[in-house]
């Protein structure tokens, strides 16, 4: 899975990032700590210029105020060790009492790198002797025998970069460690949720640091289980309750047909009693194409109706159609213009015949059902490198934009009204979308250029790279 390697590469990713911003505010926070302690004057610095600012005059030693000032503003003592006798020969007035006034060459060297009775000592060259400066006891801490091998002092950057280097891949060897059973726990749970999606029944062991998630997950599977068996159950109690209901009333409905149509004929009847009985059997006729769309939509949509799939012309099933309904149209109220191009004799396709003859027939009749006072209807058929085009528009009453969406949104275009002479009832144009689902197309509802009803068909084209030579001419459609 995708989700797995991109999870760990965010871990990965956080734990460097987490690694570089650490090592950057350690470095910012040495940083600001070396150039707040190094902004300072050294005390070695601050021993040679006292020992350059004290002067040897007539009336003896003498250092200038501002010297003095600064000694005292740091609390630091200081003396001048005579270079023959040594001996202090001038010192500060606040010398702490424990510190001698005769040294030994011993006593100068100790107190030149170290201490003086625990008080850290700077030293700097007078030409009248050593002066030195005495810091508070917990001012400065003195390495007094500290000595560093030259090549460790050479090599110290790069052994430098080598620990941090060291340090990085301990720090991800870590991390790695405490979550690998993490990422081992997770990967179930990914796969499990992939399988939820595809509604496949899952069970994940329910241990580890996320076994509650894992018990969730295969309670949900039981569940989506159970309500895929019960939905399963409810659709096969209606697809068995339509075909049953369908069964039953044919008897009944042929009946009533045949004696309506007596009726309708009759000498006996008056005018008005026959006109009464021809509406019945056209209400009566309806009713049966009805039922026969309830059949086949309930079939296609619960994948019953097997269909008999081969290489076919969609040009040529289209003319077949057009040229059942001009036959047809006595009056001349819906007279159909073919507009394919003279070029195009043929366009194959994989489809059912019967199912798609009847898809461009519930197309026709459409337009002929809600257009009482005549249209024209245009049909054609084009094709691209893909698939193959059939669109049967009209010049009729047409549809609002409102509707025009709703009908390509809803997934059923059932509608019915209180009209009971002329009930709509929407099934045509579901039929015509399950039949060309079940070709993998495509059903497009729009506005007609000659200001009607519009619908598409965009079906798939055969992928065979060898196809027969077409036969059906294009010849114009006539009547």
């Amino acid at each position: 899975m995708k989700s797995i390697p991109k999870l760990i590469r965010r871990f990965v990713g956080i734990m460097m990032l987490s690694v570089i911003l650490l090592v950057a505010l350690n470095a910012a926070f040495y940083a600001i700590i070396f150039v707040r302690n190094t902004s300072r004057v050294s005390p070695w610095d601050m021993a040679r210029q006292t020992a350059e600012a004290l002067q040897l005059t007539d009336a003896g030693f003498f250092l200038p105020d501002n010297m003095l000032a600064r000694l005292q503003e740091q609390n630091v003592w200081a003396v001048l060790i005579d270079d023959n006798t040594r001996k202090v020969v001038w010192q500060t007035n606040h010398l702490p009492d424990s510190i001698p006034i005769q040294y030994t060459l011993s006593d100068i060297a100790e107190l030149t790198r170290g201490y003086v009775d625990g008080y850290p000592t700077f030293t700097g060259k007078s030409p009248n002797g050593l002066l030195v400066l005495g810091y508070p006891k917990d001012r400065f801490w003195k390495h007094t025998r500290a000595s560093w091998d030259y090549d460790f002092i050479a090599n110290l950057p790069g052994n430098t970069l080598i620990i941090l280097a060291v340090n990085i891949l301990l720090v991800f060897l870590i991390y790695t460690a405490a979550n690998s059973k993490l990422l081992r726990s997770i990967k179930p749970i990914t796969n499990g949720i992939q399988s939820l999606s595809s509604g496949k029944p899952v069970y994940i062991k329910e241990k580890g640091m996320l076994a509650e998630l894992a018990e969730k997950i295969n309670q949900t599977s039981e569940i989506l289980q159970e309500q895929t068996k019960l939905l399963r159950k409810k659709e096969t109690a209606r697809a068995n309750w339509i075909t049953g209901v369908s069964h039953d009333i044919r008897t009944p409905l042929a009946m009533v047909m045949g004696y309506a149509g007596q009726l309708a004929s009759s000498e006996n009847l008056s005018e008005a009693q026959r006109k009464k009985a021809d509406v019945i059997v056209k209400q009566s006729r309806r009713m049966k194409d009805l039922i026969n769309d309830l059949n086949l939509a309930s079939k296609l949509e619960y994948d019953m109706q097997p269909l008999a799939v081969k290489q076919e012309n969609a040009v040529s099933i289209v003319r077949q159609v057009i040229v059942d309904f001009m036959n047809m149209d006595i009056d001349d109220l819906f007279p159909i213009k073919w507009e394919t191009a003279d070029t195009l004799s043929a366009c194959y396709i994989n489809a059912d015949k019967d199912l798609l003859k009847r898809a461009i027939a519930n197309l026709i009749q459409n337009s002929i059902n809600h257009n009482e006072n005549g249209c024209v209807i245009y049909a054609s058929v084009k094709e691209n490198d893909t698939t193959c085009n059939i669109c049967i528009e009209d010049s009729g009453m047409g549809a609002s934009g409102e509707q025009i969406d709703h009908l390509n949104r809803t997934p059923h275009y059932m509608a019915c009204d209180t009209n009971t002479v002329n009930l709509r009832h929407g099934l045509g144009l579901l039929i015509v979308k399950q039949i060309i689902n079940a070709h993998n197309g495509k059903v497009i509802i729009d506005h007609s250029k000659y200001g009607g009803f519009k619908t598409l068909l965009i079906i798939p084209k055969k992928t065979e790279s060898a196809c027969p030579s077409a036969t059906a001419s294009n010849e114009a459609v006539t009547r």
